[in-house]
Order: structure tokens, then C-alpha cells, then sequence
């Protein structure tokens, strides 16, 4: 009998994994990296382990220090989460040997599905559609586009799409540097790129004793750098396809099932694993590879199914029989999964400190532990780390307001799952909800995905891998206020800020804002908007009311420091106006202003700029901190727009910087292997001069 699970990871899967032991009486037993410290994992575990360092190979992929930590603790087993040593065979075999359980699936299982270049060998000899590999030597153009993957990982790391005879080396070696980095092994290979396709998966589970479940499947098609962004239970495709029906043989479902109980049976696998397969539209698929795991995405087959996949898995490597069958799917999941990065500029991954992340909360972890009821919130039921059984959304997160994200692990902030019984309802409730959260100190992506899951093609379920490509990733990721709402909510920042400064006030603080016997010069406070760029909020608050420079009547109900009603003129001539609520909340320079209209995030301007902290003309940014790994140019030469300078490692991922325009190459402030922080001038390109003549 298991009585304390140590889980071998951080973050939201660590949270997720204890939230379930929790309900099941069982102790927990956290490690973590210095970075991590303070992070919501530790505190929530009975007991925490510290792994001295900071990055992935100094911590979480030393399974030698975890079985030590599981030891010292008392722990008797071993859940690995997803990702670092979760299909590590080596760390398996090593668990088992000193005698603690591993919630995972067999060792033999693992090492054959550890390597995708041997797992799809014996998959086509188990009758499985497969995709053929391409020897790397042997690929000619006609033979373009093909995809570059890590034989040892997942997660879009050291993945490449290569178009071009020419760049199949430099993208060959980037993929195996990429790989080595995440998964330790640098083993790539390569198969025939299909440009669009459908991203289908389906949950395996399987005991001890033979019974081998097909759960249910996903579809997780819109997907960047090769990494799922949405993803959905079930499959959009598969129910056209087949119309709603059970999993006839004949089915797509029925096929799918059968392929992956195939899969499972070849290996003889126990415990939660999922197979995933690429789809056309007519329904044919290929097995990719089997992850010997939980997924990301494991919340959508838990909502339509009514499965906690973790028990499940505790309960199999304690011996427990499944039942005959699983469960039937239904009614329809989302899940999206919120990042800190940039999509608009090149999906850049951001760091620092998450002020506020702010989803509707309803219920915590402790709730759900002691069996309450999630109360009711504007947007249904909402509650974390659990298996909803009626319409509303479910956080799993593992950052809470102040954390601090860092450059060592996956920017991810949460993921945010919708449940209804309809997929269209299921898309407007998560997209209403992104729209409206709180979240506030990073630039992160819930633009993009409001967008997407309000998108018309995303409705009619016509999603596939080159998503972003054909709707324009430029559109996809515009923010979802207008220039006009934006100004409005700068108003109501500037007079939030006013009663701040009225608050903080030794004298007079109880008169009105700017209170003057006679007419003066209107108040001023300038921001720089997200949107519209730099905005001059002037006001006067006269006997007659408020008078704002831009906006005819308007007027002030109420402000206070963190929050301003407004009576706004309706959109038509001679419509009544319409009240109005902004939410303020001020970090330093940073205000971020929620409300209906869109979150509006922006920097409060100083009223005289510091002549040293100007840029010169041409300066490269640390888009994010990281390690500077390759240059591309040398200092005083020229180059080309477009051209790489310099390549940076953040967040397991490379990033490459490249010159803004043709010029020269004027400053190169970096050499390789420099730790450089976010907004470091990396080097400074001189345009290229003109002489003004046309020819």
C-alpha cells in the first residue's frame, strides 16, 4: 500500500498530483531547485526536499538526488509528472531498485517507447499505421518538406521543419543542441512533413491484469513551434467523421481505439499513456509516438469522462483491477494553455513577476480536499486541480500572485479548461473567462487564444497544425481592446491614481482632485498603451462634473484607488449612456486596468524623460534573459537584414537575433556563454547609409 507519493517534478503538475493524493488520504513529499523555493508546490506539500541548483540538469533530471529526497522523507513512492525524468527508463529502474513504487508504467515499456525511431519499428510490426523515417543522408529535394524530432522528447523541443536542401545541416545540429539541452540525448531523425494535418490522441490506461482501456480521444491540432496551445475532448474531426456515433469498428473512433489498445498490448503497458496519431480530413492516420506518461492535456479526457486519471494511476501500481470498460465520453472539454510569451513577436517567452493571475476563483485545493461545493462565480463553477461534472472551468495552475518566472523551465502559467455540454458552449464560457481574468506583470498569450477560440474556423471545428499559418498569427494575437476602449481606460487610471495621491494626502486630501478657486490648467498623467502607444489623459473635475479632453460627456460616478465607475455615452447620437466599472491596480509604473471592454495593460510615463537611460539608435534588446550559445557576425562587419547576430538558450528553447536593417554591425556587447538579462543591449546596428539619388 502506497501511504506518501513524492513527486519527482515542480509547478502545476506537482500541485495537480498532490491535490488528488490529498483526497486520497496519502502524505506528499515535494523537491525543488532554488529557483523554486518559493513556489506554491512546496508549501503545499507535508514535506519539501531541496535540490541545490537551479537548472533542469542540476535538479529535476537528477534522479539520484530524488530517490535520496524520497528516502529522507519517508515517501514509498514515486510519481514523475510529465516531462524531465517522467520516461526516463534509467530513473524507473532506479526507483524500483531501491524499493519504492513507481506510478509509471513498466520499465520495458518505457525503453521501447523511449526512442520514437524504434517505438514506430514495432509499431508497424503490431499492425499500426505509421509514418516512414527518412535517413538524414539519403534526403534529396524532392523529398522536401520534412520534419526534424528528438527520438528521446516531446513538447516541440528539438523539433524542425526543413523546406531547403540547404538548410537541412544547420537545422539538423540546432535540433540535436535543443534536444540534448531538454531530454539529456541528442538523437534526432526525421519523416516526411505533412504541411496540415489533425493532431489526434487517445488516453490509454491498463492494470496490471490485463484490461487495457481506450479512454477517449483529443484533438490537439493548433499547436505553436510544434507545441499544443488548445486542445479539446473530443475530437472535432472525429465526431463529424462519424457523426456522434459510438466506436463502431468501422469508425474513426472505433479505428483509433483499436490502433491504440494495439499499441498498448504490443508493449504490455499499464497505467495512463497516451498514443498519439496525425490525422487527414478523411479520417486516415499515423501513429507519431506514445508518451509513457500523463499528458499536459490529461484535464479534457477527465471532464468528459468523470476520471481522475492520477487516482487511476495510483490505484494500478497498487494492483487494483479496472473495471470491464471505461466510462462514456460526455459533453465537450477545452483546455488552453496560458503562457508567458509574446506570440507577436516570434512567440518570445517572458520572465519576471506575475502580480496578479486572477481567473475567477471559486474553490481552492483545500476546498475540493475536504469535499465542498465550488460557489457559484459570473462564469459557472471554478475550482482547481478537479474533475468537473457540470458546466464551468477548472484552473490548473502552478503560479499564484507574486510568483516569479524564471529562465530555467517552460513559461507556461496555467491552463484554463472549460466544461459544458456543448463544444460551441464550452468555447464561449473559456473565451469569456480569459477575456475577463486578472493577470497582470507579463506580456502573455490569452489575447491569442480569446481570439482563436472565438475564431469562425475554430467553431466549425476546422482546426489543424497550420492553424496559425492560414488565419495569420499578426490577427490571431492583436489584443483585444480597441485604441478608443483602451483611452477609456486610461481615463479611469488617471483618476484611480487621483485618489490614490487624494488618499495619500497629509493636507487637503478630502478636497476635490486639482481643487482650485479659480479655472487652471487641466490635470495631466501621460501612459504608454499597448494599443493606441503613448496617451495624455487631461481632465478637470469642475462644479459641473468631470471634463476629460477627448471624451464629451462623460461622467464620474465614483473612484477610489483601485476602482472607477463611469457613465459613458452610448454608441449612437442621442443613446443614454451606459455605466461603465474599471478595475486599477498600479505596480510601480505598470497599471493594469480590467473591465468588460478588455484588460488594458500599460506604463505610467515619467514627467521628464533621464537623458541616460536613452538607447542609441539601432540597439539589439535581450528580448528575455538567457545564454548567449552562437554568434553570427563579428563586430564592425556588414550585415544583411534579417541575418542572425547572435543566438540566444531561454526556457530550453533557442531564440535568434537578428539585424534589424542592412548596415554595419557597429557594437557586439556579448561573447558566448555571457548570461545576459532581459533588456541588455546585445549589439547596435548603424543603418546602412543612403546618398539620396534614385536611379
Amino acid at each position: 500500500m502506497i501511504t506518501t507519493v513524492l513527486v519527482a517534478n515542480r509547478g502545476e503538475i506537482a500541485r495537480r498530483v498532490f491535490a488528488t493524493c490529498r483526497r486520497m488520504g496519502l502524505g506528499t513529499v515535494a523537491v525543488y531547485s532554488a529557483a523554486d523555493a518559493r513556489s506554491p508546490h512546496v508549501a503545499e506539500a507535508d514535506a519539501a526536499i531541496p535540490l541545490p541548483g537551479n537548472t533542469p540538469g542540476e535538479t529535476y533530471l537528477r534522479g539520484d538526488l530524488i530517490i535520496e529526497a524520497a528516502r529522507a522523507a519517508g515517501a514509498d513512492a514515486i510519481h514523475p509528472g510529465y516531462g524531465f525524468l517522467s520516461e526516463n527508463a534509467d530513473f524507473a529502474r532506479a526507483v524500483l531498485e531501491a524499493g519504492l513504487v513507481w506510478i509509471g508504467p513498466p520499465v520495458a515499456a518505457i525503453e521501447q517507447m523511449g526512442s520514437k525511431v524504434e517505438s514506430k519499428k514495432m509499431m508497424d510490426a503490431a499492425g499500426v499505421p505509421v509514418l516512414a523515417e527518412l535517413d538524414p543522408a539519403e534526403i534529396t529535394a524532392d523529398r522536401l518538406p520534412v520534419l526534424i524530432k528528438a527520438s528521446a522528447g516531446g513538447g516541440g523541443r528539438g523539433m524542425r521543419v526543413v523546406r531547403a536542401p540547404a538548410d537541412l545541416p544547420g537545422q539538423l545540429e540546432a535540433a540535436r543542441r535543443e534536444a540534448e539541452s531538454a531530454f539529456g540525448d541528442p538523437t534526432v531523425f526525421c519523416e516526411r512533413y505533412l504541411e496540415t494535418g489533425r493532431h489526434i490522441e487517445v488516453q490509454v490506461m491498463a492494470d496490471t491484469h490485463g484490461t487495457v482501456w481506450a479512454v477517449g480521444e483529443r484533438e490537439c491540432s493548433i499547436q505553436r513551434r510544434h507545441q499544443k496551445v488548445v486542445e479539446e475532448a473530443p475530437s472535432p474531426l472525429v465526431e463529424r467523421l462519424d457523426g456522434g456515433r459510438a466506436p463502431e469498428a468501422d469508425s474513426m473512433r472505433g479505428r483509433l481505439f483499436r490502433a491504440a489498445r494495439l499499441a498498448a498490448e504490443a508493449i504490455g503497458y499499464e497505467g495512463a499513456g497516451t498514443v498519439e496519431f496525425l490525422a487527414d480530413e478523411t479520417g486516415e492516420f499515423f501513429f507519431l509516438e506514445m508518451n509513457t506518461r500523463l499528458q499536459v492535456e490529461h484535464p479534457v479526457t477527465e471532464n468528459t469522462t468523470g476520471l481522475d486519471l492520477v487516482r487511476l494511476q495510483l490505484q494500478v501500481a497498487q494492483g487494483h483491477r479496472l473495471p470491464t470498460a471505461p466510462p462514456p465520453m460526455r459533453g465537450h472539454s477545452i483546455e488552453v494553455r496560458l503562457y508567458a510569451e509574446d506570440p507577436a513577436h516570434d512567440w518570445q517567452p517572458q520572465s519576471g513577476t506575475v502580480h496578479k493571475l486572477d481567473i475567477g476563483r471559486a474553490a481552492t485545493v483545500s476546498d475540493a480536499a475536504v469535499g465542498s461545493r465550488p460557489s457559484r462565480t459570473g462564469t459557472g463553477h471554478t475550482a482547481e486541480f478537479t474533475v468537473l461534472t457540470e458546466p464551468g472551468i477548472r484552473l490548473d495552475s502552478g503560479v499564484v500572485d507574486g510568483s516569479v518566472v524564471g529562465v530555467h523551465y517552460d513559461p507556461m502559467l496555467a491552463k484554463v479548461i472549460s466544461y459544458a455540454d456543448s463544444r460551441e458552449e464550452a468555447a464561449h464560457l473559456l473565451a469569456t473567462t480569459l477575456q475577463r481574468a486578472k493577470i497582470h506583470g507579463l506580456v502573455t498569450n490569452r489575447d491569442l487564444l480569446v481570439r482563436v477560440l472565438r475564431h469562425p474556423a475554430f467553431l466549425a471545428g476546422d482546426t489543424d497544425t497550420a492553424f496559425f499559418d492560414t488565419h495569420g498569427i499578426e490577427t490571431l494575437s492583436a489584443p483585444l481592446v480597441s485604441e478608443p476602449d483602451e483611452r477609456l481606460s486610461l481615463v479611469a487610471a488617471a483618476l484611480a491614481q487621483a485618489a490614490a495621491n487624494r488618499a495619500g494626502a497629509r493636507v487637503g486630501g478630502g478636497l476635490p482632485s486639482g481643487w482650485r478657486n479659480l479655472p487652471s490648467q487641466p490635470q495631466t498623467k501621460s501612459y504608454e498603451g499597448r494599443v493606441g502607444g503613448a496617451c495624455e489623459v487631461r481632465y478637470r473635475i469642475t462644479r459641473a462634473g468631470l471634463a476629460v479632453d477627448g471624451f464629451d460627456g462623460l461622467e464620474l460616478v465614483d473612484a477610489t484607488t483601485d476602482s472607477v465607475t463611469l457613465l459613458v455615452p452610448g454608441a449612437d447620437t442621442g443613446a443614454r449612456s451606459v455605466r461603465r466599472r474599471f478595475d486599477v491596480a498600479r505596480y510601480g509604473a505598470l497599471v493594469c486596468v480590467d473591465s468588460p471592454l478588455g484588460p488594458v495593460s500599460a506604463r505610467r510615463l515619467p514627467r521628464f524623460e533621464d537623458p541616460s537611460e536613452q538607447l542609441a539608435e539601432g540597439s539589439l534588446l535581450a528580448p528575455m534573459p538567457g545564454s548567449v550559445i552562437r554568434l553570427g557576425a563579428e563586430a564592425g562587419g556588414r550585415v544583411e537584414q534579417g541575418q542572425p547576430i547572435l543566438w540566444l538558450e531561454a526556457m530550453k528553447m533557442e531564440h535568434t537575433i537578428t539585424a534589424p536593417v542592412t548596415g554595419v554591425l557597429a557594437e557586439l556587447n556579448v561573447t558566448e556563454g555571457q548570461q545576459v538579462d532581459v533588456g541588455a543591449v546585445l549589439a547596435v546596428v548603424h543603418p546602412e547609409e543612403t546618398t539620396g539619388i534614385q536611379e
